[in-house]
């Protein structure tokens, strides 16, 4: 049985530039990462999927491997994450390497943890599911959310205006920092999984999409919250 931490983590960033090794609270942000895997001492190999060189580098002083670039097909803005994932798999298996496990990483996940990685798979051993996503509550209920039109604003399900928070279904949604993944059962279904997804609900505080800088800010400052308990 071998486990593969799987990070990924393109050069080009449009909205937030070199967006995967700016610095977050003192250092490059793939570094927190890198080091909460290595820390988890469940993987037999670390690495990092990128197209840069200077990603690379800075991966590789951090303790990952980046054994090979990513190919051009997959450095594109229509590549998936499960097309990056089944290319490291397969270079991998071109190599003579198969893994029972696998555990994707964003770059971009300050909050991931060693124990919430060893979480993960040992909930992916225990349910033997497809796949391990953590996810999050929505603090404010969509079902009551607002659209904008030339005549103003309106209810998007109107027959929820008027309806208590506490009375609505809540809604989930994925927290973009890790998942993991049974390899056999990836491969199979090219990591397009319907069902056999296994939730870890994750604290609102811990989680932070990060898309402009106001985000980044924010989620400095959750981070800093994080680190003090």
């Amino acid at each position: 049985m071998s486990n593969i931490a799987i990070i990924t983590a393109r050069g080009g960033s449009k909205r937030i530039p070199r967006k995967n090794i700016k610095e977050f609270c003192g250092r490059p942000i793939i570094e927190y990462s890198i080091k909460a895997a290595l820390d988890s001492n469940i993987f037999d190999e670390v690495m990092v999927s990128t197209d840069s060189e200077e990603i690379a580098e800075i991966a590789c002083a951090a303790g990952a491997k980046v054994p090979f670039l990513r190919s051009e097909k997959t450095s594109d803005d229509f590549a998936t994450t499960a097309d990056v994932i089944m290319e490291v798999l397969q270079k991998y298996k071109e190599k003579g390497k198969t893994f029972t496990y696998a555990c994707c990483i964003y770059p971009t996940a300050p909050f991931v943890t060693a124990t919430k990685l060893n979480d993960g798979i040992k909930l992916l051993k225990k349910k033997s599911g497809n796949m391990v996503m953590p996810i999050v509550m929505f603090s404010f209920p969509p079902q009551r959310g607002m659209i904008y039109g030339g005549d103003g604003i309106k209810h998007k399900w109107p027959e929820n205006k008027n309806l208590r928070s506490q009375d609505l279904e809540p809604i989930y949604h994925d927290c973009g920092q890790f998942y993991c993944y049974d390899v056999e059962k990836f491969i199979s279904q090219k990591g397009q999984f319907i069902n056999g997804i296994i939730p870890m609900i994750m604290p609102e505080t811990q989680v932070q999409d990060i898309d402009n800088m106001d985000d980044w800010k924010i989620a400095e400052l959750k981070y800093q919250l994080m680190n003090k308990f």
